[in-house]
């Protein structure tokens, strides 16, 4: 990347696109959501990996975000599902319409209602539960909720299927680095000069906030695209799509830089 180009680098952070039109939505799981009900976005960095669970940060009923069939009532101390990469405790799992199912992790055992084990189907807004402590926990963290494309071997964004709330986390682009072949770093607000050459770009991380898409132009044209749409299954590992299939050790180097390009 020449001097004169670095300067023309747009970093288009993405809560200002609209997503994709949807063939199917869903309720929220949780009443009364707002910009303050999440302890995490999905596409977060979450250890080593990334996050493929919408995580609420409250206790609270949770309820069917559509309808459909109740294929399976996970306890956490007689079930083992591989699938998942964490553990979800307590868990609800509903098969919709179109391949797609939604997940409701980290329930109080107590909460599910026993009649979930005999009627398999439920509707939109029926109470599977309440959010609780069962699953794998960090901090505020509540309901884990996935969405699973099963015909693509995709987790979906739980935000792009749900209604609009009134508001959303602020974006915000932060530092950007440069990090070139050899491993080294260069921060732009403190140098003017670099040589010509390929370079990773990256922002600063935010804690909670995830954008649907992250966009890099220079002179006027788009060199990179990274979407938060959905994670897609690329060597037995989660990855969101852009020039290629990043997964959480390319977009996250580590906890304080998101990929830009």
């Amino acid at each position: 990347m020449q001097r004169k180009t670095i300067f023309a680098l747009a970093a288009g952070i993405a809560a200002l696109l609209a997503p994709a039109p949807l063939v199917q939505a869903f309720d929220w799981p949780q009443e009364g959501t707002t910009i303050d009900s999440f302890f995490s976005y999905f596409g977060q960095l979450r250890g080593k990996r990334i996050e493929s669970s919408l995580i609420f940060k409250d206790d609270a009923q949770v309820k069917a975000a559509g309808d459909g069939t109740v294929i399976a009532v996970i306890h956490e101390h007689n079930n083992s599902f591989g699938w998942f990469e964490s553990t979800l405790g307590n868990a609800v799992i509903v098969a919709h319409k179109d391949k797609i199912s939604t997940v409701y992790g980290n329930l109080e055992e107590e909460s599910i209602p026993e009649s979930l084990e005999q009627d398999k189907l439920v509707r939109t807004g029926d109470i599977l539960g309440t959010s609780g402590n069962s699953g794998w926990q960090e901090g505020q963290s509540c309901l884990e909720f996935l969405v699973l494309d099963t015909k693509n071997k995709a987790a979906v964004n739980p935000r792009v299927l749900m209604p609009r709330i009134s508001s959303d986390l602020p974006l915000v682009i932060g530092e950007l680095t440069l990090d070139d072949r050899n491993g080294g770093t260069h921060h732009l607000l403190n140098e003017r000069n670099l040589a010509a050459g390929t370079y990773s770009l990256y922002h600063t991380r935010q804690s909670t906030a995830v954008p649907y898409r992250t966009i890099v132009s220079v002179n006027g044209a788009t060199v990179e695209s990274i979407s938060y749409d959905m994670l897609h299954e690329y060597n037995e590992q989660l990855c969101a799509e852009g020039n290629a299939n990043y997964p959480a050790e390319r977009l996250y180097p580590d906890d304080k830089r998101q990929l830009l390009s």
